[in-house]
């Protein structure tokens, strides 16, 4: 094979990572008609078939599959090499992260204070999202790293790679007090929990059910600062983490228990490629022990 069309191995990528031609030709702002043009002249430059049609969809073929992951490591190593290029010219390196919108905001953005320097040469940029979302951009090389409460979904995807930065357990929070104890008193009021969806809201499903609690939900959140809003506002009891008592005490709520046996974990996500990224590198190099043990003084000022 003296020579391949790039061009139309992109195209061929793109239609496979997308799922549909229609969804590709969108990508590339190019007419659909023209993308299968592209995959017809490679299949006819590789002597075979690469999507065969299953129903009304589009699958691979065995060639395909082939072909595909050596695009896929191909046009990943472009990426990596991009960044890396951009990483070095630019005065002020562009940093975006996704947060899960389950997990505490002050931690989060503790998290991210340790690693972004102070002398203005990083640009930071967040985006709030759920878990699957976030995972979805992340593959899709529109964030950098991602921050969440979950780190099950990126196992999936072997070109993503996780670390467990701490956790930490979590508190019950109310503006009305109880006649039994704790967890017994969680039965006697209306509860804000996390999302069903959201690590720690199984988590807090599966504890009820240990301890043969029958609790009644007033409301389920993806947005921890919402729920700690509505329990402000005298609406139930809530959780947040526990290291950050003294913050929530002080809006007038009383603590009324605490337990270590569900834990809110943090963990960061990002792309193989993104490892020479600076603030990435700095993260992967830091000890958070001290603020996950409640022990950090910056995060006791938030």
């Amino acid at each position: 094979m003296k020579h391949l069309n790039y061009n139309h191995l992109y195209y061929f990528w793109m239609v496979h990572k997308k799922g549909s031609v229609s969804k590709a030709a969108e990508a590339l702002f190019l007419a659909p008609q023209t993308v299968t043009g592209q995959i017809r002249a490679l299949e006819q430059r590789l002597d075979g078939r690469l999507f065969k049609r299953v129903g009304r969809k589009l699958a691979p073929t065995e060639l395909g599959e082939v072909v595909y992951r050596y695009a896929d490591k191909m046009f990943s190593l472009s990426y990596e090499m991009v960044d890396l290029l951009n990483y070095q010219k630019n005065k002020s390196t562009l940093f975006e992260v996704g947060i899960a919108d389950a997990l505490s905001k002050a931690l989060s953005s503790r998290v991210l204070l340790s690693v972004v320097p102070s002398d203005g040469t990083m640009h930071l940029a967040c985006y709030e999202s759920t878990h699957e979302h976030l995972i979805e951009k992340l593959r899709a090389h529109k964030l950098d790293m991602i921050l969440s409460d979950c780190a099950g979904e990126s196992l999936k995807y072997p070109e993503i790679l996780s670390k467990k930065l701490g956790e930490c357990g979590i508190s019950f929070f109310s503006s009305r007090q109880y006649s039994k104890p704790f967890p017994q008193c969680l039965e006697q009021d209306k509860l804000l929990i996390p999302g069903i969806k959201t690590s720690l809201g199984q988590q807090l499903y599966r504890w009820f059910d240990a301890c043969q609690l029958q609790v009644s939900i007033l409301g389920e959140f993806d947005d921890a600062a919402m729920m700690k809003a509505f329990g402000y506002f005298k609406q139930g009891i809530f959780v947040a983490p526990s290291i950050y008592q003294q913050d929530i005490l002080a809006h007038g709520v009383a603590l009324i228990g605490q337990t270590d046996e569900i834990k809110e974990e943090y963990h960061v996500m990002f792309a193989e490629r993104m490892i020479q990224h600076p603030a990435v590198k700095r993260l992967l190099e830091t000890d958070f022990t001290e603020l996950f043990s409640g022990q950090d003084i910056q995060s006791q000022q938030f």
